[in-house]
């Protein structure tokens, strides 16, 4: 969640609201779906783990929306797909051993 708070901070003024919200926004609900979730039953568990993946699935493709308009650079966008790639292989496995 840092990283995308770090890289955004230079996006500019004119994405505020529009690509910097959207990732800004995947990258907290991310970690918040986990953590309500956490709480409840395995069967609702899951369902949030569900949710906190399609997230991650949504922070890849901004990603690369903004890697394609120049706001990120290829190192960045490399360590921040891999990163989210790496959440999706364990969520998923996760998910599986409920």
């Amino acid at each position: 969640m840092k990283d995308v708070y770090d890289i955004t901070s230079n996006f500019p003024k004119k994405e505020d609201f529009r690509l910097t919200s959207q990732l800004t926004g995947c990258a907290v609900s991310i970690p918040s779906n986990i953590a309500e979730g956490s709480a409840r039953t395995d069967k609702a568990f899951n369902h949030f783990l569900d949710i906190s993946l399609g997230s991650s699935f949504e922070l890849g493709t901004q990603l690369i929306a903004a890697h394609h308009a120049k706001y990120i650079t290829d190192l960045e966008f490399k360590e921040l797909d891999d990163k989210n790639n790496e959440f999706q292989r364990m969520t998923i496995g996760f998910i599986e051993t409920l």
